[in-house]
This record gives C-alpha cells, structure tokens and sequence, in this order.
C-alpha cells in the first residue's frame, strides 16, 4: 500500500488550496466580466436608441393618439409632439377650459392642421365602467394606435399614511391606476383587431430612481 510522507500531504494540500484559490479567482474575474459587459451593451442600447435609430413612424400603429393629463407638463408635452408627427389626437382631462386651451394651442402651433379632440373626464370621481363608457363613446370610428396614460395625482404636501384621508386616497388610487386600467381596456380591444398599436405608461422615479419615498407611500404604491 502507497503512502505519502507528511510534507508530500502538505504539498498537494497547498496545490490544491492554490488550485482552488485560481478557481474562486477566475469565478469573480468572469462574474466581472459578464456584469461589465451586460452594463456595457445596456449603454451602448440607449446610445442607439436616443442619437442612432431612425425614429418611427407612428401613424403605421394608426392614425389617432389618445393622451390622459395632457394639458399640464409631460403630457401636454406629448399631446405636442405627437400632433407634429400628423397624428389626431384625444385630449383627455378632467378640465373643459384647460382642454380647450390646450386643444387651440396645438392647433395654432400646427397652422390648424391636425385634428383634435377632447372628452372631460375626471377619473377621481368616476367608476371603472363609467370611464370605459366615456372613452369608448369618445373614440367611437377612430383607429387608435397610441395610447399614453399620462393622468396621475400626487399628495398636496407630505405626511404619514394614518394622515392621508380618505378621498385623497381614493382620489390617488382612482387617477392612478383604476383610470389607466379602465382606459387601456377601452382603447384595447381596438387595437388587437388591427392587430398594431402601442400603449404607454407613464410611471414616476418614486417607484424606481427613489428605492424609498418616505411620507408620500400611496403616490409611490400607485406608480409602481
């Protein structure tokens, strides 16, 4: 029977610990790598998406563009943009006179050439139906291909979640997510029967950037 003396038994100890040791080191090396090159691509992605690709054109999804809380900031924005491209739109607000407005400006601002129209309502105060009701009449004949659910309600000030009443919260839930959901299920089935469209939402660093939003738990919850 072979046996080893104690040094020979403390070498292949230590060759295999080296061994082992090169291992755990080409394991983190190659973890690195995967991890430096997955950023890598994700930055060269958004480099070709924001300078490089050739942008869309959006009527090939259809020819109208309904927009939610498109007469203040990001959608009014939108609303704008979406027009220049020859797209009609549907204004959606819970204001008359801030639609009308809005509705005048994009047409000033496109020499009255595009078509826009408008449908009030105030998603705080209404049923799931009663929104799908309104939004179906309001697109009736017309192929939308954009939907942007843009609307949303944040809290006046901060304050812990026993402070916030019980409109407000319904009011948050309502905007947030029971008039995009309701929305999107009337615009949708459109949509699936040309076979094209796209919808997008419009969510907040809250309930991303932000890993924690303390005071203001509801608008966070709703967003995400």
């Amino acid at each position: 029977m072979f046996r080893y003396t104690s040094e020979e038994i403390e070498r292949i100890a230590s060759h295999m610990t080296m061994e082992l040791q090169s291992l755990i080191l080409i394991a983190i090396a190659t973890s690195g790598f995967i991890s430096l090159c997955n950023h890598l691509v994700k930055f060269l992605t958004w480099i070709w998406v924001m300078f490089l690709r050739q942008a869309k054109n959006l009527k090939q999804y259809g020819s109208w563009a309904l927009v939610t809380g498109s007469t203040d900031g990001i959608g009014r924005a939108l609303a704008s943009e979406l027009a220049s491209k020859g797209l009609g739109l549907i204004l959606v607000g819970r204001d008359p006179l801030k639609l009308k407005a809005t509705c005048q400006q994009i047409l000033k601002e496109n020499g009255g050439n595009c078509l826009v129209k408008t449908i009030v309502i105030d998603f705080a105060k209404l049923r799931g139906d009663e929104i799908a009701k309104k939004i179906k009449e309001g697109i009736e004949g017309l192929d939308v291909g954009i939907l942007i659910n843009n609307a949303g309600l944040a809290y006046p000030f901060a304050r812990f979640l026993h402070e916030v009443d019980l409109e407000l919260t319904e009011s948050i839930v309502g905007v947030n997510i029971v008039g995009t959901i309701w929305v999107t299920k009337a615009v949708l089935p459109g949509m699936l029967k040309r076979k094209k469209g796209a919808i997008v939402n419009i969510g907040s660093g809250s309930s991303a950037a932000v890993s924690s939003y303390p005071l203001v738990t509801i608008y966070a919850a709703t967003k995400a």
